[in-house]
């Protein structure tokens, strides 16, 4: 079955997490994607994280769709094998830092010569141009720098980080975003293009409303907590069980939210009758919230909401939400056989097709499990191969 990037030949040298996110994306989408690694010990994910088998979950998570090839890029033998794969692909992906490609021999100029319909991918920390070029990049410092961490936790927290490394997932996804635009564009004009996205240009893409607050007025918005930064009311209010998130974010929202619970008066009260009123009056109004609603389990609430068309939700764990009827129903959780490994559960796919579905067509691989297939494909002779291999090019 065809899918939409069928027939891509992606040619990846990025590791960890950001790149990798990327290159799988490309992968789900059906690109053939060659993951070139380190001989010895590749990418570092590959002993991180929950590893059963012999396994690293966390690496398997990441890297399905890909095929691995190792190759000594340090060696003058190995850059020259990487030219003669990027002279038949259409991508390149690489998170280096800005610099590092071009100092190997492959600066754009190169590339270009090497293949003039080749798309490079660049996913890094800051962006190739400006004061922070140089500067080593991780999730925690970007989610700093960018100002996420700064509006978010509460005022008696301060500061927190967000759980997941969201700003590797944006950048991976921007730059998977770009690539696919860059191929639409080469199918009109012929030629490839350098795409890029970073960290922190990411995160900061998607500060919404609160960087667009700072920009109209000039002041820093405060950090909130699970209150929301221009609605009120909006947050966790707790049943007799339990916290139950509601977002009734429209006034024909609120207004129903209000009736279920019993305190539609609020609206004719001089403080709460409009949102600005209710944003500066929050603390009574969620006591008032609270009050009402801890009478009641999250189970009745969330029903209740509900059926009156008020978004609304138990917080769950991780467990709870891989055992959701909703994520099942989705297939958002995949058990993929991993030979030697046994089988691995992960994340689904997020993006649904009608007619050319994402789908698992490889496991994350064994380290250079495919290294003669690749060359082989690219021509060399099995003399040649075993020759790369011997002198540990390969």
């Amino acid at each position: 079955m065809d899918q939409p990037l069928s027939g891509v030949r992606v040619v990846d040298l990025t590791r960890i997490l950001s790149g990798p996110f990327c290159s799988m994306l490309l992968g789900d989408l059906g690109a053939d994607v060659v993951k070139i690694e380190s001989p010895g010990g590749g990418d570092h994910v590959r002993t991180q994280g929950a590893i059963i088998d012999g396994m690293s979950w966390y690496f398997a998570s990441f890297n399905r769709n890909k095929r691995s090839l190792t190759l000594d890029l340090k060696s003058e033998d190995g850059k020259a094998v990487l030219r003669r794969l990027l002279m038949d692909a259409d991508v390149l992906v690489e998170n280096f830092r800005p610099g590092v490609l071009a100092a190997m021999g492959f600066d754009a100029e190169t590339l270009q010569e090497i293949n003039p319909r080749l798309v490079v991918g660049s996913v890094n920390g800051y962006g190739s141009s400006g004061p922070y070029v140089k500067r080593p990049a991780f999730d925690f410092i970007t989610q700093a720098m960018s100002g996420f961490m700064a509006v978010n936790g509460s005022e008696e927290s301060g500061p927190i980080r967000a759980a997941p490394p969201l700003t590797d997932l944006i950048a991976g996804l921007y730059t998977a975003l770009g690539i696919v635009a860059a191929l639409r564009v080469r199918d009109r004009d012929g030629r490839g293009q350098a795409v890029e996205s970073s960290m922190m240009n990411g995160m900061i893409s998607m500060l919404a409303y609160l960087s667009a607050a700072q920009l109209a007025t000039g002041q820093v918005p405060p950090p909130t907590g699970n209150d929301h930064p221009i609605a009120s009311p909006y947050g966790l209010f707790h049943g007799s069980d339990g916290p139950v998130a509601v977002a009734p974010s429209t006034t024909p929202t609120l207004s129903r939210f209000l009736q279920a619970i019993g305190l539609s008066h609020l609206l004719e009260d001089e403080r709460f009758d409009t949102n600005a009123k209710r944003v500066a009056n929050r603390a009574d109004l969620n006591a008032q919230i609270d009050e009402a609603m801890r009478h009641e389990t999250q189970a009745v609430w969330i029903e209740r909401l509900n059926a009156a068309g008020v978004p609304c939700g138990r917080v769950q764990t991780l467990g709870e939400v891989f055992e959701d009827p909703q994520v099942e129903a989705q297939e958002m959780v995949l058990d993929v056989d991993h030979p030697g490994h046994g089988t691995v559960r992960m994340t689904g796919f997020p993006v649904k097709f009608s007619k050319t579905p994402c789908r698992v067509r490889h496991p994350a691989p064994d380290l250079g499990a495919d290294t003669d297939a690749v060359l082989a494909e690219a021509g060399y002779s099995r003399e040649e191969i075993d020759a790369l291999r011997a002198a540990a090019v390969v």
